[in-house]
């Protein structure tokens, strides 16, 4: 019983608490807040008592943004700029959607009272100014394209882009948008200088340089490892290896004495005079039989390690001015631990079975070495990239 008005006491609070929500989003202004919650709160059991507050604040929310809105659109329309024909759009579309979304609740009613909410046909005013903001928004992605700037380019694919979302196909925008792409690409040519007068794996360099294995797609940007005929390269990207360390095969051992008491059989518990002693059904008492067990554990250590110093550099090839660049320090770990005993066996624990499971290793070569640090190497540039994506080509 106690828990059941624990439940309801926390329900109550709950719904207490979405009310005060609602009302204080209406409050803000945050009309369309107050109406999506109200509407989800609706959805099921409308006609419920504990609803009917959801219900007032729907109608109060939507009459206040519809007037709002209206307001908004009048004002709008009185500037006559075209610049503002986008928010005359967007604001029917608004309108239109609120009250769609709040159709199939209907009918609504407050203690009997039918609440009053005006719906209104939008489909001449969304015609209209679809219309409008295409023409308007055509002409000005035309003028962007007349520029020579990627900048301008990527400003045209995105006011395009919009014309496309509302308009599909309207005039060749399609074709427009390709174009706007095309010309808004910015190129980077990607170099690999080898300052450590060492031959590095021919397979790492190739898989530096394979950018499709990155992930690191960009809708503005394209990184080559290879020069393309007809590409003019915007940026450069220099990854200049500076050093490569390379450790000695290195083989650290450590030892462990183990011991452990163990039991080891069992004997008959004896009485002073020798006899076996008896339990309370006759039979002979058992005890076991305690030993002391040593075992001298090798844990023997296997170590080699590689490391990748290389700094990159990214250029502006049509100023000739340096961008970026920072120092990656990457490096690899070869470590595996495997172990010897001298001794009874018994007297280990279950990580020093495990080890004893491990058996001595080959070292890997350099070449593997260096080539197993360049994932490293990899992981780090493609970061980088990410980053440099962000701040350049979005």
């Amino acid at each position: 019983m106690k828990n059941f008005l624990l439940l309801v006491t926390l329900i109550s609070f709950c719904a207490c608490s979405t009310r005060k929500q609602v009302e204080k989003a209406v409050s803000y202004g945050n009309y369309d807040q107050a109406i999506a919650t109200s509407i989800k709160k609706l959805s099921t059991s409308k006609n419920a008592k504990r609803k009917q507050d959801y219900i007032a604040v729907l109608e109060d929310a939507y009459n206040k943004a519809n007037e709002r809105d209206l307001n908004s659109i009048n004002h709008l329309k009185m500037d006559a700029n075209p610049e503002s024909y986008q928010d005359i759009y967007e604001l029917y579309v608004n309108m239109d959607s609120r009250q769609e979304a709040i159709k199939p609740l209907l009918p609504l009613a407050i203690n009997g009272r039918p609440i009053s909410m005006k719906f209104n046909n939008y489909s001449e005013d969304l015609i209209e100014f679809k219309e409008k903001t295409s023409d308007y928004l055509y002409e000005k992605g035309l003028q962007l394209l007349e520029l020579e700037d990627k900048n301008s380019m990527r400003d045209a694919y995105n006011t395009l882009q919009y014309v496309e979302s509302i308009n599909p196909n309207f005039e060749n925008t399609r074709e427009l948008l390709n174009e706007a792409h095309q010309r808004g690409m910015a190129y980077v040519i990607v170099t690999i200088n080898n300052d450590t007068q060492q031959i590095i794996p021919g397979l790492l360099e190739k898989e530096l340089l394979n950018f499709d294995a990155y992930g690191i797609d960009n809708f503005w940007v394209a990184y080559h490892g290879q020069q393309v005929a007809g590409v003019q390269y915007d940026y450069a990207m220099q990854l200049n290896l500076k050093r490569i360390n390379i450790s000695p095969e290195k083989i650290m051992e450590r030892e462990f004495i183990r011991e452990k008491e163990i039991v080891d059989g069992w004997t008959y518990k004896l009485d002073n005079q020798g006899n076996v002693l008896k339990d309370s059904l006759g039979n002979d008492i058992k005890i076991d039989k305690m030993i002391t067990v040593k075992c001298r554990l090798k844990e023997i250590k296997q170590f080699k390690s590689t490391q990748i110093i290389a700094d990159v550099v990214h250029t502006d090839l049509k100023t000739n001015q340096i961008l970026d660049s920072f120092t990656i320090d990457s490096g690899f770990v070869f470590e595996h631990l495997y172990g010897r005993i001298r001794g009874d066996r018994r007297a280990l624990d279950k990580d020093d079975r495990l080890l004893l499971e491990h058996k001595r290793l080959p070292f890997p070569n350099n070449e593997q070495m260096v080539y197993d640090t360049g994932e490293d190497l990899k992981a780090k540039l493609k970061t980088h990239i990410l980053t440099l994506n962000r701040r350049f080509f979005n």
